[in-house]
């Protein structure tokens, strides 16, 4: 795309192609961009420039777990998007906080927010600050915190009703026997968010209905408290990526269009 900003004879010569839609994917608390393979595999098959972004400490990656911050997230999604432009930024879960803190600080290379069953803070918000306020989830009886680490953990046989009670069984056993703990340090950060640069992006909710990791009803308040106007609903647990595919894959395009 550089070449053809700078080559005025290639642009007007050239045919005329589709448009390339960047499109831009931040994972959630315990996962990892390897967790997205299913929609990456839809969206990259329709031509789309997708980035999915494995924050540091997920996944492989071996960033010690002392160094690991929400403003390494951040700086992390900063990095993968660089110079680009009119950018879909999507964010999972935890990922709705880090998407929130990136589009207040480059809001004009950003042309909407995706929420994908995520938090959407306001200003001052922590993930531990809205997770508090959530009747339905079942994540703070199933918690085991490790302060002297700096890590959390889920309890192994709560793994698959929290996170992905709809998915296969081989699924829900491969993801209670490979999840990695969780740094904490990112979870009690807050935002720090302006009506004129966050404030001004178009966002829009996937909502997952059946939901025990974030509840719907939280997420229903989040919608509104953030004047979202533009929601999809999925009858799906925590892990539309994994259980609706196609689905969800369909709604990032139709939006990142």
């Amino acid at each position: 795309m550089q070449n053809e900003k700078n080559n005025t004879k290639a642009t007007i010569s050239s045919p005329v192609t589709k448009k390339t839609n960047t499109i831009v994917i931040v994972h959630g608390a315990w996962s990892s961009a390897k967790d997205w393979h299913y929609v990456a595999d839809y969206l990259t098959s329709e031509g789309n420039n997708l980035i999915i972004v494995n924050l540091p400490g997920h996944g492989s990656d071996e960033t010690p777990i002392s160094d690991v911050s929400l403003q390494l997230y951040v700086y992390e999604v900063l990095k993968a998007i660089g110079n680009e432009t009119d950018v879909t930024l999507i964010g999972h879960s935890f990922g709705g906080i880090v998407i929130s803190e990136v589009g207040e600080l480059i809001a004009p290379q950003i042309k909407k927010l995706i929420y994908i069953s995520a938090f959407v803070p306001k200003n001052r918000d922590s993930l531990l600050s809205l997770a508090q306020t959530d009747t339905q989830s079942l994540i703070s009886k199933n918690l085991i915190v490790d302060e002297k680490a700096g890590v959390a953990s889920i309890a192994k046989d709560a793994i698959a009703e929290v996170f992905l009670a709809d998915a296969p069984i081989a699924v829900a056993e491969y993801v209670a026997n490979t999840m990695r703990p969780e740094p904490l340090a990112p979870l009690a950060a807050p935002v720090t968010l302006s009506e004129g640069s966050f404030g001004k992006i178009a966002k829009v909710y996937v909502h997952s209905k059946n939901d025990l990791t974030i509840g719907y009803l939280l997420q229903q308040k989040m919608v509104k408290d953030a004047g979202i106007v533009r929601t999809y609903s999925l009858p799906s647990s925590h892990t539309p990526f994994i259980v609706f595919p196609q689905v969800l894959s369909a709604i990032i395009a139709l939006e990142a269009a």
